[in-house]
């Protein structure tokens, strides 16, 4: 498979490396080198996927550029998702596949299905609480991380009694139907995500700590295995599901 990659920080640096330790795939593009770069739309219109590791701000349009030439997408960007129907109709328009995810760790996903099988017990059982908190690098350009609001989703939708997410600091008693999720900014975090259940007898944590970006790369990979002959919107969650 020909993959182009746009965006060269250290995630697309990442996939690089992956990619050309592993010997089975063949980078024909990188776009997004330096800041000043423009997107390579004649190496992308060589490759079979594009995988994006770039910014909020430029997501959507890299999106609509890479769709037009007709090439299938894997976008590990997060912080545009207001623009999901929009992608959808460009996705549609352009007759190409694209995978999106909060999270691209195989971990991280598999994590994903146990705090949803633990909602659901602790909220049965009843006398628990609910909160949890995500620490990332000072690099990281969107707060709270795609990945906790994936966590915050999943346990809404399987502890009824939280229905709208809290996730900027209070200056007043939490409410009942409130989920408070506190993000942390600084240092080389790589990711790390806590979903702590309490009630007066216990207090059990659950968490997620990424050693390295190394685990991103792989599943964005498995990404673009996933996509490259697909059709239509598609989230990373689908390769997880039993």
């Amino acid at each position: 498979m020909k993959i182009a990659l746009v965006g060269y920080g250290k995630m697309g640096q990442e996939v690089a490396s992956v990619i050309k330790e592993a010997g089975v795939h063949e980078i024909v593009s990188i776009s997004y080198k330096s800041q000043t770069d423009a997107l390579d739309t004649k190496g992308i219109a060589l490759s079979d996927v594009a995988i994006d590791f770039t910014a909020p701000s430029v997501a959507v349009d890299n999106i609509t550029h890479i769709a037009k030439l007709g090439k299938n997408i894997v976008v590990g960007t997060t912080g545009w998702y207001d623009q999901i129907p929009h992608i959808k109709k460009i996705v549609s328009e352009n007759n190409i596949g694209l995978l999106y995810g909060q999270n691209f760790s195989i971990g991280a996903n598999i994590f994903f299905h146990i705090i949803a099988h633990a909602s659901k017990l602790f909220y049965k059982f009843g006398g628990y609480d609910v909160y949890g908190l995500e620490v990332h690098h000072a690099g990281k350009k969107d707060s709270p991380s795609g990945t906790a609001k994936k966590i915050a989703d999943t346990i809404m939708e399987h502890f009824p009694s939280k229905k709208r997410l809290q996730n900027s600091s209070l200056d007043r008693q939490i409410e009942q139907n409130e989920l408070h999720f506190a993000s942390i900014r600084g240092g080389r975090n790589p990711g790390y995500h806590e979903v702590i259940f309490d009630s007066a007898a216990d207090s059990i944590a659950l968490s997620h700590s990424a050693h390295s970006r190394r685990g991103f790369a792989q599943g964005a990979i498995m990404a673009a295995e996933f996509i490259e002959k697909k059709k239509g919107l598609h989230t990373f969650d689908e390769l997880f599901r039993t």
